[in-house]
């Protein structure tokens, strides 16, 4: 739990510190700072900023002088007195932030130990390849196909390519190096894009060995790097697949409750493990954050666009009912993802007893 929270208190601060500090490079007034949501637990006024910490940690928000149309006077210090350009830059600087957090956290994980399966074997299922032909567990998995195997992803990629194919699986028992053969059984599964594929499998499991992998300053940056490139393209990717309906929403998204299952194995995997949590949360934030939505900051930054374009801003009348809808549709969803949450983590009929159903 006190991992969860600590992950989740680190992304919203980042977030918020980005538009905080580009709203004070822009001389624009900050009057509050606030980590979490609710009954305010710590309160300091420092300036013109009071800073809160509030008993709700899912979530936090800086307000600005003058943020919205009913209250902005026209003052020099106000946030809408600001040109389109520099709003828009203040809004994206949050986004911007959990991006570069992302990037150092994805940096650090492969300097100081990336985590990885050992290619100990930790459990057969049953009646599957490995199991009936006499692989054990503790084994430990030294070559398939001829090609020597590093990591556990390394025995996964070469049993799924070996589909319906006889394949020999060297292991190293107690000193002793023996040779399974065996036909990896065909099975029909879901890549994370919603596309089906074929793969291979033997039954087999890792144990909870990890491997820490290190590299140097400037290959860790290298990786980390291609890591935050690819898992960026991937979540868009993934986005745009599940609005068009090739993906299924139910099945790949997470909230709270899930998250808070991956951090808890994390943090029995490490720190390494942690911050590539964070920095896989904090990616995902900047990019779900800068989707051009109401209420979000793709959506604000999208109507200081379209006032540059016609040179004035749109009726307050319409940006309340746009920002409404933003709102009801934010609600629903998170209302469905931790419904999707409880049953997928088996908690649905527990939380139906507090209704006395």
């Amino acid at each position: 739990m006190i991992t969860f929270i600590l992950i989740l208190s680190i992304l919203i601060l980042v977030h918020e510190l980005g538009h905080f500090i580009a709203a004070k490079q822009l001389k624009v007034k900050v009057e509050k700072f606030s980590l979490g949501f609710g009954p305010k637990l710590f309160s300091k006024k420092i300036g013109d900023t009071e800073y809160m910490l509030c008993a709700i940690p899912f979530g936090g928000f800086i307000k600005m002088a003058g943020d919205s149309s009913e209250e902005f006077k026209g003052r020099q210090e106000e946030f809408l007195s600001r040109m389109p350009g520099q709003r828009a830059r203040i809004i994206f600087a949050g986004p911007f932030f959990n991006y570069v957090l992302a990037f150092l956290c994805l940096w650090m994980v492969y300097y100081l130990g990336y985590p990885r399966f050992s290619t100990k074997i930790g459990e057969l299922v049953s009646g599957l390849p490995a199991e009936t032909s006499g692989m054990q567990v503790g084994d430990k998995v030294v070559e398939v196909g001829g090609r020597s195997v590093q990591y556990w992803e390394d025995i996964s990629k070469q049993i799924h390519a070996k589909r319906g194919e006889i394949v020999t699986v060297k292991v190293l028992r107690e000193s002793q190096e023996l040779d399974f053969q065996m036909s990896p059984e065909v099975k029909e599964v879901n890549t994370v894009f919603g596309k089906k594929v074929e793969v291979g499998l033997i039954g087999i499991k890792p144990s909870d060995e990890i491997i820490k992998v290190r590299y140097g300053i400037w290959d860790s940056l290298l990786k980390g790097t291609q890591n935050l490139v690819s898992m960026t393209a991937m979540t868009i990717v993934a986005i745009f697949s599940i609005i068009t309906g090739t993906m299924s929403f139910k099945e790949s998204v997470t909230g709270p409750l899930g998250i808070f299952f991956i951090a808890s194995g994390a943090a029995k995997l490490g720190f390494s493990a942690v911050l590539h949590v964070i920095g896989i949360l904090s990616m995902s934030l900047a990019v779900f954050n800068l989707l051009p939505l109401p209420i979000l900051d793709g959506g604000h930054i999208c109507l200081a666009g379209l006032e540059k374009i016609r040179k004035r801003p749109l009726a307050p009348k319409i940006e309340e009912v746009m920002g409404n809808i933003g709102m009801s549709f934010l609600i629903i969803l998170a209302v469905f993802i931790f419904c999707n949450d409880l049953i997928r983590y088996g908690y649905w009929d527990k939380f139906l007893v507090l209704f006395g159903k």
